[in-house]
């Protein structure tokens, strides 16, 4: 599969989309392939350029591909200070299916630069990987504040684990989601987020989640929790079937 955001408009492949057709894969002209747009739809498609840095299709038929869990997911994310850990976090919710993240600044941050260029690259490899029609939102790098303030609808969670930080209110994840419901989890920094960070996000409609009882980094909880979402709609759906 490849990707092309403009194909219906250009009939050209990008020109690293053209190098890996032309130069790794060897494609000439009249061999088909696949091309998704990240706005729903694939494409396909024959070659009638072969050049490797802008190869020409024509395009022969269209098949919706829209998401295939039908509600909007996403998915607030403190950097971890390791960039690898951020950019499997980021490839693995995108392969089981999300709309959007958000890259979060907090008051434990230890990282607090990110190359938003990189992990778009990799949501891009993801989802062509993952055979998504959709190309999830990265969203710029913003701080808890302004988040907060962003009118968010449907679900909101925040999910925490400092020992000090109430712990009685928090409920499973897995209980709270409402299966098809558009949903927004926040996931802290290593250091979790702060108390005061945890009570401006609960003022603001936010309820406190739990992801189960393992302590877990950073990078695992984002994961965990699409996760968990995609179990909750998918065994609602098994059951409404049944």
């Amino acid at each position: 599969m490849f990707y092309s955001p403009d194909i219906a408009t250009t009939s050209i492949l990008p020109e690293d989309e053209s190098q890996h057709a032309i130069r790794v894969l060897r494609l000439v002209e009249g061999d088909t392939l696949d091309v998704v747009d990240g706005h729903g739809t694939l494409y396909h498609c024959h070659i009638t350029m072969a050049h490797p840095k802008r190869c020409a299709v024509a395009i022969d038929s269209t098949t919706p591909l829209p998401t295939h869990w039908g509600h909007r997911i996403t998915v607030v994310l403190a950097p971890t200070k390791q960039m690898e850990r951020m950019e499997w976090a980021v490839e693995k919710m995108v392969e089981m299916g999300i709309d959007r993240i958000v890259p979060i600044l907090t008051e434990h941050c230890e990282r607090r630069v990110l190359k938003p260029e990189r992990l778009e690259r990799i949501i891009v490899a993801a989802m062509k990987q993952s055979l998504k029609g959709v190309k999830p939102t990265l969203s710029p790098t913003t701080t808890i504040g302004d988040l907060l303030n962003e009118d968010i609808q449907g679900e909101r969670f925040i999910a925490y684990c400092d020992q000090t930080l109430p712990r009685e209110q928090r409920q499973l994840l897995a209980k709270e989601h409402i299966a098809g419901s558009d949903v927004t989890i926040l996931i802290g920094p290593e250091g979790d987020f702060s108390p005061s960070e945890v009570s401006l996000a609960l003022a603001s409609g936010y309820r406190p989640v739990t992801l189960g009882e393992s302590r877990l980094r950073t990078e695992t909880a984002a994961v965990v929790s699409v996760a968990t979402i995609h179990a909750v709609d998918q065994h609602d759906n098994n059951s409404i079937e049944h």
